[in-house]
């Protein structure tokens, strides 16, 4: 018999008031027969169980019984804080103390505030993974790697076939993907969790820079990552049409640099990824924008709108916007 189990079900009891054995039985994912029996064992150890018989019937807590194991042990508190990212706690592993942890915090709430977590949940919902996320499991590799996280354990892993010996200080889901950020010889690295092999916790543990900041830390390498990716350069020439429609179409991560630049005459350079790239945004702005340079970008335009007069009847009246 699980004691585990049967503090469960008492802070059931306790959070939700009467439920009938079947209800009892799928939360904790037992039959009834193991409840009725842990129902037995907890009146025989003094917890005031009852039972009500016939319609709408079911076993509850004597009236004003509060159970005092409601304090969170630090793995419950730590996961109570990502319950509202289920997908990602259960591929980490931490599903079960996690329920425990919204079981523990609900039952010592007041009868006037048991709804609360029910009248949170039907407001505000996060859906980490892209629309377009694959079926695919987790990496192998993240469940040992998430327990190296919250021990603060040192791993010796493989990746891309190489062993590695890191400290393991933080995940981040990013668009359905896991990526590790460890130090490695004082320097911080971010590796990607699919990517990895066997890993093998230490026994001991590593000490942590207090000062380590895991969200600003991953927010400067990816604002570091998105700019490195503009590795061109395009000007163009903007109606002022064009220019409101800047911040849409330009790369977040070009565009402050773009306004810096944008002249009187409505010119702006604008950091691209590369001239296939650019041709498709530039293409956004419509007749609101006119390629400068490079001339590759201005000839693939010119081609487009030839190709684009013609589809439309080959007219060259101006047609105001709506």
């Amino acid at each position: 018999m699980s004691a585990s189990r049967l503090m469960a079900l008492v802070l059931l009891l306790q959070a939700r008031g009467r439920m009938t054995a079947a209800e009892l039985a799928g939360e904790l994912e037992v039959s009834e027969r193991t409840v009725h029996r842990d129902v037995l064992a907890l009146s025989g150890s003094g917890v005031p169980v009852y039972a009500d018989r016939g319609r709408g019937g079911g076993y509850r807590l004597l009236d004003g019984y509060r159970t005092r194991l409601t304090g969170l042990d630090r793995a419950e508190a730590e996961a109570l804080f990502l319950s509202g990212v289920p997908a990602a706690m259960r591929e980490m592993g931490l599903q079960g103390v996690a329920s425990t942890a919204r079981l523990k915090a609900a039952a010592a709430l007041s009868p006037g505030l048991r709804d609360a977590p029910a009248t949170a949940a039907q407001r505000f919902h996060l859906d980490a993974p892209g629309w377009f996320a694959s079926d695919d499991p987790p990496p192998a590799a993240l469940a040992p790697l998430a327990r190296a996280v919250w021990g603060d354990r040192p791993v010796t892993a493989a990746y891309r076939e190489r062993g590695r010996t890191l400290e393991p200080y933080g995940l981040v889901l990013k668009a359905g993907v896991w990526y590790l950020v460890a130090r490695i010889r004082e320097r911080f690295l971010i590796f990607r969790v699919d990517r990895f092999g066997e890993v093998e916790p230490h026994e001991g543990v590593f000490a942590r820079d207090p000062g380590f900041d895991l969200a600003a830390f991953w927010a400067e390498q990816a604002a570091s990552f998105a700019r490195s990716l503009l590795r061109e350069n395009v000007t163009l020439r903007l109606t002022e049409a064009g220019v409101r429609m800047l911040r849409h179409v330009a790369d977040p991560a070009a565009l402050d640099d773009a306004l810096a630049s944008l002249r009187p005459d409505g010119t702006v350079r604008l950091g691209v990824e590369s001239v296939a790239v650019a041709y498709s945004q530039v293409l956004r702005f419509g007749p609101e924008a006119e390629v400068l340079d490079p001339p590759e970008l201005r000839a693939l335009v010119a081609g487009a709108a030839a190709r684009m007069a013609r589809l439309y009847g080959g007219s060259t009246e101006d047609v105001p916007p709506e």
